[in-house]
């Protein structure tokens, strides 16, 4: 079960450094398409949360669930807005705030915590439950290519090096599997964390749902993207009656 958790998180923090790629290697690659993604997962995202998430994390470890969901959120909070400054996806469209090596380690680090969590949401996910947990996997793969691209292209615009550049959509990538190996190294420290530490991954994935997409997407001019939101939620209903029918009732 490891190995094969840590291979989706191989594939999630792949394509983180494939989106660093594109940049890199000047791909054209649409403002829309980007958009589009973020649009897409964030739907997929607040639907996770709001119909599976929250309800398993309740049924897991009861009345104690939302202390933890909470503090998921506000750990993540914390670290990309407070201890690293403000993060935006997409921040390289504003040159005018990027050209300062400070402000593009500061996207850096907070894209690293982000891509931690990332991480430690998809292996809580898939321990406490693997069918549930490919559900958060799809949900942050929807927006590691983003991610990439978003790093990448900051630190191009920071003028830094290229390969400073790929570099830096590795290393995010490399966070994503230090979240997924996180949950290995507690639940071995108390079998009993698992059930707290997937109600905590359910408060992250709100605030990522939240917090970090949806202000994007609010912030484009781009029409169809609020409505590529719901097509978000449409497509976790048919990804869970997907599963349905090929492994049965997931749960």
């Amino acid at each position: 079960m490891e190995l094969t958790i840590i291979g989706y998180g191989l594939i999630a923090a792949v394509a983180e450094i494939l989106g660093g790629s594109l940049v890199v290697l000047r791909k054209q690659w649409p403002r829309a398409v980007q958009e589009y993604l973020l649009s897409l997962s964030a739907g997929f995202i607040l639907a996770l949360v709001f119909l599976e998430l929250v309800p398993k994390s309740i049924d897991a470890i009861g009345a104690g669930a939302p202390l933890y969901m909470l503090l998921g959120y506000a750990v993540l909070h914390l670290f990309e807005h407070t201890i690293v400054g403000h993060l935006h996806f997409g921040e390289e469209t504003h040159r005018e705030v990027m050209v300062s090596g400070v402000a593009s380690v500061s996207t850096f680090a907070g894209l690293f915590v982000h891509a931690f969590f990332d991480g430690f949401a998809i292996s809580a996910g898939m321990q406490f439950n693997f069918y549930l947990g490919l559900l958060v996997f799809f949900a942050v793969l929807l927006h590691k290519i983003p991610e990439g691209l978003t790093i990448a292209s900051v630190m191009l615009a920071a003028e830094y090096r290229k390969r400073t550049a790929f570099l830096a959509s590795a290393a995010i990538g490399l966070a994503t599997m230090l979240g997924v190996v996180s949950i290995f190294l507690l639940a071995e420290i108390d079998e009993q964390i698992v059930g707290k530490a997937f109600a905590f991954s359910a408060g992250i994935a709100t605030y990522v749902g939240a917090s970090d997409l949806v202000p994007e997407i609010n912030r484009s001019n781009n029409r169809i993207t609020p409505v590529l939101v719901f097509g978000g939620m449409l497509l976790f209903y048919l990804g869970t009656v997907m599963l349905d029918s090929f492994v049965g009732h997931i749960y």
